[in-house]
Parts: C-alpha cells; structure tokens; sequence
C-alpha cells in the first residue's frame, strides 16, 4: 500500500469519508492488535493507516465547518439587524 494522497480522498462525499474514517480506525485497531500479539506485520502500515487517519479527520472537519459558515451566513441574511 502506497501512502494515502490528500488529492485521492477530496472527491468523497462526507457520508463515504466517514465510513472511511470508521474502516480506517478498525485497521488501526487491527494493525496494533497485531503488534501486540506479536503477529507479523508491516511496520509501514500503521504509519500510513494513521496517517489516513488524520487526512480523513481534516477533511470532514474543514467541510463541517464550511458547512456551519453557511449556515450562519444564511441566518444573518435572514434575520436583519
């Protein structure tokens, strides 16, 4: 698995980033569950399933907060001062 890329995920919907979000955290689990059984697996995997991990979080975070911005920019045009 190559490292994620910021540019492959902006295309998903927030429903599919959450869902990625939520596959993402079980890998992580899995993957540290591994190391510590003592299971074989790629030192390179929680690496870039963490850093997944966080460009997912930033995403949804940045499109959240747009959204709020919106919103609020609708209600002050609505309500007049």
């Amino acid at each position: 698995m190559s490292l994620p890329k910021y540019a492959d995920i902006i295309s998903l919907s927030n429903k599919e980033i959450s869902e990625e979000i939520i596959k993402t955290e079980n890998e992580i689990f899995n993957i540290r569950f591994k190391k510590s059984t003592r299971q074989s697996f790629k030192s390179n995997e929680l690496t870039n399933a963490k850093r997944k991990f966080a460009q997912l979080k930033t995403l949804l975070g940045v499109r959240l907060e747009e959204t709020e911005n919106n919103e609020e920019n609708v209600i002050n045009q609505l309500i007049p001062n």
